[in-house]
């Protein structure tokens, strides 16, 4: 005798359920534990300009091979986009050396401000373009941010030009640097002790082999030819670009030695 048994449309279901079901997949991760010796990905900020409209910096940074982790618009009210989430790289600095760190992408943040950067006349002269004050206060603002998340010291806020003299100019002579030391964002030279070293150095300026050496020191990839290679002329141009944008032709003049003096040799502390 045949026994027919003919399911109920409920264990149909249950059934098919079941089979749909998908066991989790990849190892089981217990977070509970965490270890005290660990710090961010992130040691540097990189500053740059876009040197396009808005329009053409977010096509650029969002469709093409380069790529930044914001982007802070030069509208009336700027906005800052986030591109690039911090735990990942970003693509921005390309080439570059910072003390004995090499190809910063790996180890930065890229922030991309949205400036046209500068035009040139037909003699080859260079009219740099400036930044709209609110366009800073949001960069403070953004800067002070990830600095606190990721204990990104002063030193380590640069630009694009820092970490990649003669190959980028950007963020450019215009660039207030000196707003972001006010705010306590970056190293700036002592200028007592600037006016001090100043008639020392106007007396006997140091040789080549001294500023390569200093250079060096505070972070730049300088060459130690002692010669005044075109290499080591940029490296000038990008340090007096920061530090000393009113003249930034690349020549190791009084005031330039003063301030590298300054930043490489720490103030005498009070008895």
């Amino acid at each position: 005798m045949k026994i027919l048994f003919k399911p109920s449309l409920s264990l149909l279901a249950l059934a098919i359920l079941s089979g749909c079901a998908t066991t989790p997949s990849g190892p089981r991760i217990d977070t509970s534990l965490s270890a005290k010796s660990q710090s961010s990905r992130a040691k540097f900020v990189i500053v740059h300009y876009t040197v396009s409209d808005l329009p053409s910096s977010i096509k650029i940074l969002t469709q093409q091979v380069v790529s930044s982790h914001y982007l802070l618009t030069n509208e009336a009210e700027p906005v800052t986009y986030r591109l690039v989430d911090e735990t990942r790289q970003a693509n921005h600095a390309g080439v570059s050396n910072w003390r004995n760190y090499t190809l910063l992408n790996s180890s930065s943040i890229g922030i991309e401000i949205v400036n046209p950067g500068f035009t040139m006349d037909a003699n080859g002269v260079r009219t740099w373009y400036p930044f709209p004050q609110k366009q800073i206060d949001a960069l403070i603002v953004l800067l002070k941010d990830i600095v606190a998340r990721n204990q990104i010291p002063p030193e380590n806020i640069l630009g694009h030009s820092d970490i990649a003299p003669g190959r980028k100019q950007d963020p450019g002579p215009m660039f207030p640097w000196f707003q972001l030391a006010q705010a306590g964002l970056i190293q700036w030279p002592d200028a007592g002790r600037v006016t001090a070293l100043k008639p020392v150095y106007l007396a006997q300026l140091p040789d080549i082999v001294w500023f390569q050496k200093r250079l060096a020191q505070f972070g730049y990839a300088t060459p130690q030819s002692g010669e005044l290679d075109t290499a080591t002329r940029n490296v000038l141009v990008s340090f007096q670009m920061k530090y000393r944008p009113a003249f930034i032709d690349g020549t190791p003049d009084a005031e330039t030695a003063a301030l590298i003096d300054v930043l490489t040799t720490p103030a005498a502390k009070a008895p």
